[in-house]
């Protein structure tokens, strides 16, 4: 069997003040999918990407990336990401942001130009190209955010809320092109608030509530599972049970 582009085992996660953000999360992906992960917020969905990107330690747990610990070089440089938050150098202009961010992931500058300069033209910011981070409109940043996730032509690309506050106009173009990435072999792993989003996208959905999974199949694969007509109804039956297991497991004494 093909190598799984993400394998998480026992993850676990809690914080200083006491916070436990997952609780021995394990978690597949195969490679090549297009993979939805679904939850409230306080789910623990940022801390799981947050510690696959090694951006924060985890308590316990394993993490590999195509079959290699995601903390080694090789396996980061597969990785690319688009965060829910934009976090754009202010002082940068939309090349000079896509052409430094090259640089991180050992490119050449004459590689990282070339691959900037097809990425404005993909995500339509040629008009913007010598612009500043600040003066960008909210699409316009999302769009930069994402050509940079995929500017190094990572395997296994995770979006966080990457249609969050964007128009239904832009949300739509945006999954054309998700899609035409995927349909070339790319791994997608998908986070959102918009079930429908979930639903038209994702081959597979795994609902996290409480630090787990406590949820994963097709989307009809889930709704028959949970006899509901819709995946709003699975969400609120499985969040809610999450929940509630969570809850429990915080008051038994340690």
């Amino acid at each position: 069997m093909a190598e799984a582009a993400l394998s998480i085992r026992g993850l676990a996660k809690r914080y200083d003040d006491g916070t436990l953000a997952l609780g021995g999360l394990d978690l597949e992906v195969p490679a090549g999918s297009f993979f939805g992960l679904l939850g409230p917020n306080g789910a623990g969905k940022t801390t799981l990407i947050s510690a696959v990107c090694n951006l924060l330690r985890p308590t316990g747990g394993e993490i590999r990336v195509f079959g290699l610990p995601n903390s080694s070089l090789a396996a980061r440089r597969m990785i690319g990401i688009a965060e829910q938050e934009p976090n754009l150098d202010r002082f940068l202009t939309v090349r000079e942001t896509l052409i430094y961010h090259g640089g991180y992931y050992g490119m050449t500058r004459a590689e990282s130009a070339r691959r900037a300069d097809e990425m404005i033209d993909v995500f339509d910011l040629r008009a913007k190209a010598d612009v500043r981070a600040p003066k960008l409109s909210g699409g316009q940043k999302r769009r930069l955010l994402l050509a940079r996730a995929l500017l190094h032509e990572p395997r296994l690309v995770i979006l966080d809320e990457p249609t969050a506050g964007v128009d239904l106009e832009l949300r739509h173009e945006l999954w054309r092109y998700i899609r035409r990435l995927h349909e070339q072999g790319t791994t997608i792993v998908l986070t959102t608030h918009y079930l429908e989003e979930a639903e038209a996208l994702c081959e597979e959905i795994a609902l996290i509530s409480g630090g787990r999974i406590v949820a994963r199949d097709t989307a009809d694969g889930l709704k028959r599972r949970y006899e509901a007509q819709t995946l709003e109804e699975v969400y609120l039956k499985t969040v809610a049970t999450g929940r509630l297991a969570a809850a429990r497991e915080e008051e038994v004494p340690a």
